[in-house]
């Protein structure tokens, strides 16, 4: 009998949650294997449930932060509501 793979457990960062800047509010999730060390992922889910990833993993949970302060800081958060397909950074 074979089901479906289950998914590893997640473990979210503390610095993962809501962010609202001009009155516009996105999820960013910062996520890695529960019980490992590996690298850190990032997502950027918005109100309509568009996700954007990075491409690139990061070493540690702030840099995973900071680099979307950056994003938001050089681009807008409005960037992640662009009509267009899917981002990925």
């Amino acid at each position: 009998m074979t089901g479906k793979p289950k998914k590893p457990k997640l473990e979210h960062s503390e610095l993962s949650g809501e962010f609202t800047e001009d009155g516009m509010t996105v999820l960013v999730d910062i996520f890695r294997p529960a019980g490992t060390q590996q690298d850190w992922r990032m997502e950027v889910i918005t109100r309509d449930e568009d996700l954007i990833e990075w491409e690139e993993p990061f070493a540690t949970d702030r840099e995973a932060f900071d680099e979307f302060l950056a994003t938001v800081a050089r681009d807008g958060i409005k960037t992640f509501f662009d009509d267009s397909d899917p981002a990925v950074h």
